[in-house]
Formats: structure tokens, sequence, C-alpha cells
């Protein structure tokens, strides 16, 4: 498979995926199953390290033009249900800001390291929208009341807060030593174990393809809705952030994307 929205390198058992860019497209989601796909088909591979640009981790679907696609909410669900599922230790190697549909990455992740920079947050209710398809894997991985609670607020957490909640394993200046640590552990699990608890796990609290078309049609719901429509629509045009309107008391991050 060609990559030109993701850089893939193997290297000793380890796998490592860096987004190209902050904001993700369906090319983006595509290629990174692809990837996951490739470390399936490796027998020597151990684990798949996801990884963004040094400062942003991932800021999910750009709100100007990456929901033009009618299939994305779903394809985006499949692909977090396809991180729970892959049989490799899948790490979110996190610095800097993590937002909307990047939350969800970090969620379906296995194991999570922060830099002590990184913020976690779902602004997607300032634009009449919900984070539907992050809230599942959210959810079972911070429990839903903590999860909803991120959702209705749209506060970003801190990287010691995520940490506290249960969002993020592991805070550190770098994650290295961490991580071969990770490693060699992982190194004495047969990949077959590694297989079979990922599976049991997902049974124990599971996220189906239902689950995804539910949160596909939510979404379109509140996509074609009045106040998502009026946002964007502003948005587009004025270049202006629905936390930048008048009168509008939520604050967040200036360059949020869901």
């Amino acid at each position: 498979m060609e990559y030109r929205r993701i850089r893939v390198e193997p290297s000793r058992g380890v796998l490592r995926v860096t987004l190209g860019a902050p904001a993700l497209d369906a090319r983006t989601v595509a290629e990174i199953r692809g990837a996951l796909d490739a470390a399936e088909a490796d027998q020597d591979c151990r684990a798949v390290v996801l990884a963004g640009r040094p400062g942003v981790f991932c800021t999910g679907m750009d709100l100007r033009g990456g929901l033009d696609d009618d299939t994305a909410p779903e394809e985006f669900g499949a692909l977090l249900r396809r991180l729970t599922l892959v049989p490799r230790a899948v790490v979110a190697e996190v610095d800097g800001q993590v937002s909307g549909g990047g939350v969800g990455l970090v969620a379906a992740a296995d194991l999570v390291h922060a830099t002590p920079r990184s913020s976690f947050g779902l602004p997607e209710a300032l634009w009449g929208l919900l984070p539907c398809a992050v809230l599942p894997y959210l959810a079972r991985r911070i429990g839903p009341g903590r999860a909803t609670t991120m959702a209705l607020t749209t506060r970003p957490l801190t990287a010691a807060e995520a940490c506290t909640r249960g969002l993020v394993d592991e805070v550190g200046d770098t994650p290295e030593p961490w991580l071969a640590q990770l490693l060699v552990r992982l190194g004495r699990i047969d990949p077959r174990t590694l297989d079979a608890a990922k599976r049991y796990a997902a049974e124990l609290w599971p996220v189906t393809e239902e689950t995804d078309r539910l949160a596909a049609r939510e979404f379109d719901r509140l996509l074609t809705g009045p106040v998502a429509r009026e946002r964007l629509t502003d948005f587009v045009t004025t270049g202006r952030l629905p936390w930048e309107r008048a009168g509008t008391a939520a604050t967040a991050g200036k360059g949020e994307r869901t």
C-alpha cells in the first residue's frame, strides 16, 4: 500500500505510524487501517505506535472539507473498532493537542503516553455537534459519566488530569524509556494470547458495527440540523470559530477541529 497521508516505519517488532497532518480525512483513515493490516500480517510485529507531529497529535476531521464524505463518520468508527481488535498492542504517543476524533484514537488505543504539555478536549458541542463515534470508546476507557462530562463541558483535560481519569497511562517528557520497557514485557507474551485478550475485552465491553451506524446516523442528523449548519457556514464564510462568536461564554483552544 502506498502511504501519502501518514509515515509508516517498521523497526524491531514495532510499526510506527506518524500522522502527516493534524486533521483527518478519508484517505488518512484508510491508510491507518492499511497500516494496521500490515502490522497484523507481520508475525514479528508486537506493537503499533501511533504518533502525531510535535505539539499536536490529532484534531479530528477537518471541518473545512473532511466532512463532505457521507461515509466519513462510519469509516472513522470502523477505524476505532479496528484499533481495539487488531492483535497487536496499539500505543498512542501524544505530544500536544488532542481534540475531537483525536480523543477517539487515544481512547481506542491499548496504552497511551503523553507529554506534560498535552491536552485532551471534545469541542464538538460548540459546533452544534457531538463526538458520536468517540463516546463509545471514551466511555469504555474512562466511564460513561466522565465521558459525557467531557462532551458537555468541552473543557480540555491536562495530561495530568487525563492520567488521573484513566485516559492516559503514563506522563513523561519522552516516551522512549517507557516504550522500551513496555516492548520487553510484550515480547514475553505470545501474540495469540494478546489477540485473545483484545477479543475478550471487546466481548466484555462491545462496540459493534451497529454502534458505528448509530453514531453515523446521529452525527449526520446533527450535522444537517440548524445549529451546526449556522455555525459551520459562519466558520466557512468568516473564519470565525464558534467560541469567538459574540456572547459565547464557552472557551476553547483556537484552531480546534472535531
